[in-house]
């Protein structure tokens, strides 16, 4: 997700085309042409210049629902249905069946398709297949010299990251399930926090964890555009 506005000036983006299955997109202003997963423009006028990035999560519908009770649905354009323009029911499974990059480019550490979790902290970069998740939640680690926590939702799919430390205190988490909802708790002072990284009670009640982006991607992309990513293995 990227802010729309270039030096002051705001640009409306269609589709261009595909490219290692990433969307190509083309601003109607200048006809530059951007790469959806880096916001990068790569050709026109505009090459060089980098969209700025709004903060989103890849969540289910249900825990989206549950933390944002009042919140806004997108309503599928009814002239679009009627003219069986949107992707069909079985979208995902013939895209999973398309090739993806082939020869010297295929990193074999894992089977191109492994869903992953994939996360840029400070310049580096580490992917964490999302089986490794739902064996091990949450994962404490350090990508780079950043202490993160990255929790598995308890839909078992989605997934969140934060930074780990709260006032120079790095924190150790354990995860527990309450009322079928998640719940994590620090060994330091003992405090519980939700899935949103907020501590909800305990010594730290109030205290907001530094949210951190988590791209949901195919191997074979995240290893494209992030080429020295390190992969998690279950310890």
């Amino acid at each position: 997700m990227w802010e729309t506005t270039v030096d002051g000036r705001v640009l409306h983006f269609r589709l261009a085309g595909i490219n290692n299955q990433n969307f190509i997109m083309r601003d109607d202003e200048t006809g530059t042409w951007w790469q959806q997963v880096s916001g990068k423009a790569i050709q026109g006028p505009l090459k060089g210049k980098q969209l700025k990035g709004v903060f989103h999560d890849e969540i289910s519908f249900s825990i989206w629902k549950r933390e944002q009770p009042q919140g806004r649905v997108l309503k599928p354009d009814e002239r679009i249905l009627a003219s069986n323009q949107y992707a069909k029911s079985d979208w995902e499974k013939s895209v999973g069946a398309m090739r993806v990059v082939e020869g010297a480019d295929i990193d074999q550490r894992l089977a191109p398709r492994t869903l992953v979790m994939g996360v840029s902290v400070g310049g580096k970069s580490v992917a964490y297949p999302l089986t490794a998740l739902q064996k091990q939640s949450p994962i404490i680690d350090m990508v780079g010299s950043v202490p993160i926590v990255i929790v598995l939702g308890d839909d078992k799919r989605s997934v969140r990251a934060f930074e780990r430390t709260v006032d120079g205190r790095r924190l150790e988490f354990f995860q527990k399930t309450e009322n079928n909802v998640l719940q994590l708790i620090d060994a330091e002072t003992g405090s519980t926090w939700n899935f949103e990284g907020k501590a909800t009670s305990g010594p730290l009640s109030g205290r907001q964890l530094k949210k951190v982006f988590v791209l949901e991607d195919y191997w074979f992309d995240w290893r494209i555009y992030h080429p020295d990513t390190t992969i998690y293995t279950l310890g």
